[in-house]
């Protein structure tokens, strides 16, 4: 099927033969964009005609070194590493002022800066060293197997925020809003964890269809939201909000309710605990956290990617996101690919639910299993562009923020706050990718575009 965003080339003078086109070579092209996002800037008809690109005379083509630094330093890559750095330089500046021997030493900062300085480099690299031990490696254990635990903390944590960043950025890709995900997480850890505790299987088997039933819960539970956009032409992101609330009061009810979720024998709104059969296998042993579900969640990356890059299915979600019209005139059926789009969504999320209750809390769950992970699983999509490998590597980083936040509170005495305030920077700073720029002297790319496209009418005029 050919691409209904692909430049018809019909413009006037398009096939004259002795016309000279200037090609605009694009800064920071999307690679998800392919073809479309080379343009044709200019036609000049007539022989002779004067080059625009060097107003006037023959300009040779810019090298393939400056072409590539200026793709890194305009493109989306670039814009998402520097708003984590500003984010980190905001944190520094917070994690200092918040120390108590740094305000001491502001008392008499002019008789002895110094000491001042120091304050804060001590409570800044601090807080950051223990940051970097708690997420990474801890460089104070005696052994590199001790040592490297962090690291393995930090892939727990990022399990179920790729698997969940993963579904939000698939329908970010179809232009769509899934502000659902801590419903669908909370339909799916249930429909797992009932069949974790409540049947009796064999080992693998009783895995298998927990890890089945919770993402099919998932997926149906977003469906719902893809349905009656697609039927009603009501807004996703209402949908999704509203189902939130019918999830959690619903998982809250059978929780409290014998017979359903809640434990035999006991008043508290929790689950039993979930069997030895049902429960993910440990990756590196009984001494670490790490769990099979980040294997599945490497695998969703694949499979996302493999959809989006690879399969017709993929274009067209691409194409529906671009320009739901123009793909409705090419013969995509544009309700379906709502449908798909959110049962894809949902099945994901319900990944991240069932990764919950089949590895990381198996002891049992209560209505708050979800652990905000529907919410930061948005933050983990915007960070990732949208992309599966970006998203799969945002997912990380989140999950290093949540495994050495708490080493900086315990060893530094850092507020736990400062790490959601740095999270939330980081989004502002991705929302705003002018402000990244002009902070760090970036070119514009869509500014050079529009500079060219004025300088080509200027030249067409004088044609």
């Amino acid at each position: 099927m050919s691409d209904p965003m692909k430049s018809r080339g019909d413009a006037p003078g398009a096939n004259q033969p002795d016309t000279d086109v200037a090609i605009e070579e694009p800064a920071a092209a999307s690679p998800d964009q392919g073809s479309a996002a080379t343009d044709a800037v200019a036609t000049a008809s007539g022989p002779g005609a004067a080059s625009v690109a060097g107003g006037g005379g023959d300009v040779p083509p810019p090298s393939k070194w400056h072409t590539m630094l200026n793709q890194i330093a305009t493109g989306n890559a670039i814009i998402s590493v520097l708003a984590v750095l500003l984010a980190l330089i905001v944190g520094a500046i917070m994690i200092a002022f918040t120390d108590e021997r740094v305000q001491e030493t502001i008392g008499y900062f002019f008789a002895r800066p110094g000491d001042t300085f120091a304050a804060i480099w001590q409570s800044v690299s601090g807080a950051y060293s223990a940051l970097f031990q708690g997420a990474i490696y801890n460089f104070r254990r005696d052994t590199f197997v001790a040592g490297i635990r962090p690291l393995t903390e930090t892939l727990t944590f990022a399990t179920p925020l790729i698997a969940g960043g993963l579904g939000v950025a698939l329908t970010f890709r179809v232009g769509m809003f899934n502000i659902g995900g801590r419903g669908q997480m909370l339909i799916a850890a249930s429909v797992a964890g009932w069949i974790g505790f409540g049947f009796d299987l064999p080992w693998g088997v009783h895995m298998l269809v927990a890890l089945l039933g919770g993402v099919v819960g998932g997926a149906l539970w977003a469906g719902i939201a893809g349905v009656l956009k697609a039927r009603t032409g009501a807004h996703e992101v209402i949908l999704t909000i509203m189902l939130n609330y019918v999830a959690f009061y619903l998982v809250s009810w059978m929780l409290r309710t014998p017979g359903l979720l809640q434990a035999p024998g006991s008043s508290n709104p929790k689950t039993p605990a979930m069997k030895d059969t049902a429960i993910f296998p440990d990756l590196l042993g009984p001494q670490f956290n790490l769990h099979f579900g980040f294997v599945l969640a490497v695998l969703a990356t694949v499979v996302v990617w493999w959809i989006l890059s690879r399969s017709s299915l993929g274009f067209k979600f691409r194409a529906v996101g671009i320009n739901p019209n123009a793909a409705r005139v090419a013969g995509i059926n544009v309700k379906g690919m709502y449908v798909y789009a959110f049962l894809i969504s949902g099945a994901l999320l319900g990944l991240a639910g069932v990764s919950q209750v089949l590895g990381t809390v198996t002891s049992g769950f209560t209505a708050g299993i979800d652990a905000g992970i529907g919410f930061d699983a948005i933050t983990v999509a915007l960070l990732g562009r949208s992309t599966p490998w970006g998203t799969f590597a945002a997912g990380i980083l989140f999950g290093a923020f949540k495994a050495g936040g708490f080493s900086m509170q315990a060893a530094e005495g850092v507020p736990i706050e400062i790490v959601l305030v740095v999270q939330s920077l980081i989004v502002l700073f991705i929302a705003a990718p002018p402000l990244v720029r002009t902070i760090f002297g970036l070119p514009d790319p869509e500014g050079r575009k529009k500079r060219t496209r004025k300088n080509v009418t200027k030249e067409a005029k004088a044609q």
